[in-house]
């Protein structure tokens, strides 16, 4: 049987090692599972509470908005301009979305078709790469090398200077031209963090040559020593043609919640909102009502949940670089993203991620599933706490000590 938008679709990865851990798990092993960034930590207290209680009214169980319910896309707005000093209007600049994944999907399926291209940076997060293909669009990959990366690490150009460089020769050589550039910083899986320079440079090109910036913001609020990522909304022009996804996924640590944003652009979002209408009825009314509470009542838990990963990131970090396995905390994101150190490169990073599993008991994701140019890392997800990131690093000690 034939499914067209499917068949095109790679084995997924991941799916291997989620299958390796459970069988690890069934056996009696205790597997730490930094694999899959599914966060571990509590939603706000304040917003449970009030999903429960707008729960118990029948007026809340009917149809919703697609586009969000007004005072959520109000809260959206107020956390803007608190935290980035930027100014949404609640009517023409927000669309709520089922979660970031959800938003994106739809939203190439407006700016793409047949025909047209779309540039995405190489690794990236599966659903940048794959969204425009569902749209029918071509991927064009773009080099882009984190922290952790021999060319980009330490001491070398900046991730965000190498990307734009990057960039620029693709466009320079694709015909015909891109429409749309996907971004998203901090990033996943690389953690690759630029600052509003580059925000602005890439702002400029994209006002110069007619194309349709999307910036997903996932990891808008963990930064780490004292890095503040940048919202591409806070540099001039931004608005003319970039539009940016905010959730609270990963900032209120709210990730089945599935509540998202869209702002920016008002005619992207406005053609968000209109094919939206025809797919959904909005997240369940409860739970945007008590989305709204965590904005407005709990504005300090992003920090909060930053400290903790913060914490989390220095845990790993060291532990991995006492045993020999050398990189470079990253500024952002819940994850770390770490070549593999050189005497088991070639095993390749879904042979090496296995490895891991079978041999350190420690579950993490191999870097040839975000796209061509994972390969050569596996990422630590930091969703498991001090302890048990210690015991990772002890186990990950004695299995590297069986191929050296």
């Amino acid at each position: 049987m034939e499914f067209r938008r499917i068949n095109g679709l790679p084995p997924y990865v991941f799916a291997t090692i989620n299958e390796l851990r459970t069988e690890a798990r069934h056996q009696g092993r205790d597997v730490v599972d930094l694999g899959f960034g599914n966060p571990d930590l509590p939603s706000p207290e304040v917003a449970v509470d009030k999903l429960a209680e707008a729960a118990h009214n029948a007026k809340n169980h009917r149809y919703s908005s697609s586009k969000g319910i007004p005072n959520l896309r109000l809260a959206i707005s107020t956390l803007y301009q608190r935290k980035f000093g930027v100014a949404i209007d609640p009517e023409r600049e927000v669309v709520a979305t089922i979660g970031a994944k959800e938003g994106l999907s739809h939203l190439m399926w407006v700016l793409l078709g047949p025909g047209d291209s779309v540039l995405v940076p190489s690794p990236s997060y599966p659903v940048h790469i794959y969204s425009p293909l569902f749209a029918g669009a071509e991927v064009r990959h773009v080099r882009l090398h984190g922290p952790n990366t021999t060319e980009g690490g330490a001491g070398s150009q900046s991730p965000g200077d190498e990307f734009f460089d990057n960039l620029m020769e693709s466009w320079n050589t694709a015909w015909p031209k891109p429409r749309v550039i996907v971004l998203s910083f901090p990033h996943n899986p690389t953690t690759a963090c630029v600052d509003l320079d580059f925000m602005q440079r890439i702002v400029d090109f994209a006002r110069e040559h007619g194309v349709i910036l999307v910036h997903d913001f996932a990891y808008a609020d963990l930064g780490f020593d004292g890095y503040e990522p940048p919202s591409i909304l806070q540099v001039e022009g931004a608005k003319e043609v970039a539009v940016e996804l905010y959730t609270l996924t990963k900032s209120f640590s709210m990730a089945g919640w599935r509540v998202g944003f869209m702002v920016g652009n008002h005619e992207i979002v406005a053609a968000l909102t209109k094919i939206k209408s025809y797919l959904d009825y909005g997240t369940f009314q409860p739970i945007q009502i008590a989305a709204i509470v965590a904005m407005n009542e709990a504005p300090d838990y992003p920090r909060e949940l930053n400290a903790i990963y913060q914490s989390r990131r220095d845990a790993l970090c060291d532990g991995l670089n006492r045993i020999g396995w050398e990189l470079t905390p990253p500024q952002g994101t819940m994850f770390v993203w770490a070549p593999i150190p050189e005497p088991y490169r070639e095993m390749g990073s879904l042979e090496f991620a296995k490895f891991l599993v079978q041999e350190a008991d420690v579950a993490t994701s191999p870097g040839v599933g975000f796209g061509p140019g994972g390969e050569g890392y596996v990422r630590f997800a930091l969703i498991e706490n001090e302890q048990r990131i210690a015991q990772a690093t002890r186990n990950l000690r004695g299995a590297l000590d069986k191929l050296r």
